[in-house]
């Protein structure tokens, strides 16, 4: 599975894209990853901390389409971005704003 298409969509990929997809590939290591993914996110202008955050949302979109194909893989994939997400945004994108707050658009 190409991790690094699906976090870059049809735009170019971030340098931060490989630690993730290394958090893909290599799951065990993933608590290990977060923080190094953090300390470089926080180093990303708006509009790269954007592209991450859509990169995130791609793969748990992606995660939830083929979720029947490979389960475990499927898992893994929501797990990992829905985490990161959380970490660096502090909520999902997907989720909008908790019970009896405003949702976006």
């Amino acid at each position: 599975m190409d991790y690094s298409r699906i976090l870059a969509g049809r735009g170019e990929g971030l340098p931060v894209f490989a630690r993730v997809v290394e958090a893909l590939e290599e799951f065990e290591e993933f608590p290990f990853l977060l923080e190094p993914i953090y300390r470089e996110a926080s180093e990303l202008e708006d509009d790269d901390l954007d592209r991450l955050r859509f990169g995130l949302v791609r793969l748990q979109v992606y995660a939830d389409i083929h979720r029947y194909e490979d389960m475990e893989a499927a898992q893994r994939m929501k797990y990992v971005a829905a985490t990161i997400e959380r970490v660096l945004f502090g909520k999902l994108l997907l989720e909008g704003e908790e019970a009896g707050g405003k949702q976006c658009c």
